[in-house]
């Protein structure tokens, strides 16, 4: 067997999301699909290329030297078909993606401001794993990517990324009869006892982090639930779990949101693109569309609209 492109796109996948789960769901593959491909790329290479550990796979110390290898390979392979690619995107539609924040519902009306003439098309997903893969692939021209502090998120050639937002603190979602919803901040170490729901886009390390902020606290988190955001407002509002959440989300009815104290968790906002897709005319025009839409919704929780008052050095530069 010859060693092809989609083995090391396989590799990288089970590499950036430590789960043979999540890499399948990346790649379009069934897990013993992913598990089979592995195993032959291993019987090539003549090694173990990754092992299993607590929170899922990880990658021996020669398949770390093979994943370096393979993402150079990669970002190689994708800027060629980039550059022979017809470019796209001048049939008027800009194709968007955003993770879950609370701003989506200002995007379409300030890019539409920032770019008039420009029809959006917008993409909402959980996971910057999956928004940056799409760009990558061609199939998004832009998106709007959550950073977690200490999960960097690979961009290949021809994409290329402006910092929106350079740090925000992650606040956590309470019900409002929760013993410590008066509380105008929260200890993470009083969370010990609680369920948590999962966090949102995991394989981008959000569900890693929560777990290394707890341990750092002096526990082990029992994370029992995962669903969508709208799935797990009815847990969090009948006190069967707690969830971390973007900072600018009102609380919805029959819970609250406050700030973690010390900040165990931040976030950054990146704004990535195609430049073989946009201008940099057309890039600039867009950042400050997403700059405004964001702007539109930090007094959402006034606990947020204070640290973001307190803060003007992360405010996006327009």
């Amino acid at each position: 067997m010859d060693l092809e492109i989609r083995h090391l796109r396989m590799i990288c996948a089970l590499a950036e999301t430590g789960s043979v789960t999540r890499a399948a769901a990346r790649l379009g593959l069934s897990q013993p699909a992913v598990t089979s491909r592995l195993r032959h790329l291993e019987t090539l290479v003549g090694a173990t290329l990754f092992v299993r550990s607590r929170s899922g796979v990880e990658p021996t110390a020669l398949g770390a030297q093979v994943v370096a290898r393979a993402r150079i390979v990669l970002a190689e392979v994708d800027a060629l078909l980039g550059d022979l690619r017809v470019p796209t995107g001048f049939d008027g539609v800009l194709r968007l993606g955003s993770v879950h924040v609370a701003c989506v519902a200002s995007i379409v009306g300030r890019v539409a401001e920032a770019l008039p003439g420009r029809e959006l098309s917008l993409r909402i997903e959980p996971s910057t794993a999956l928004l940056a893969e799409a760009l990558s692939r061609g199939r998004l021209d832009a998106a709007l990517l959550g950073v977690i502090e200490g999960f960097d998120v690979t961009l290949v050639a021809p994409v290329v990324s402006r910092t929106l937002v350079p740090r925000y603190p992650i606040f956590v979602a309470l019900s409002a009869a929760h013993r410590l919803a008066g509380q105008e901040e929260i200890r993470l170490s009083d969370l010990r006892e609680e369920a948590w729901i999962s966090p949102p886009g995991a394989d981008d390390g959000s569900l890693a982090a929560l777990r290394a902020s707890c341990r750092a606290a002096g526990f082990e988190p029992r994370v029992l639930y995962d669903a969508p955001s709208g799935g797990a407002r009815p847990l969090v509002v009948e006190g069967h779990g707690v969830r971390l959440v973007d900072p600018s989300w009102p609380a919805p009815r029959g819970t609250v949101v406050r700030p973690l104290a010390g900040e165990p968790q931040v976030a950054r906002l990146v704004m990535a693109w195609r430049r073989d897709r946009l201008s940099a005319e057309t890039a600039s025009a867009l950042y400050r569309g997403l700059a405004d839409a964001y702007r539109d919704h930090v007094d959402g929780n006034p606990a947020f609209s204070r640290w973001w008052r307190g803060h003007p050095e992360v405010h996006p530069l327009t």
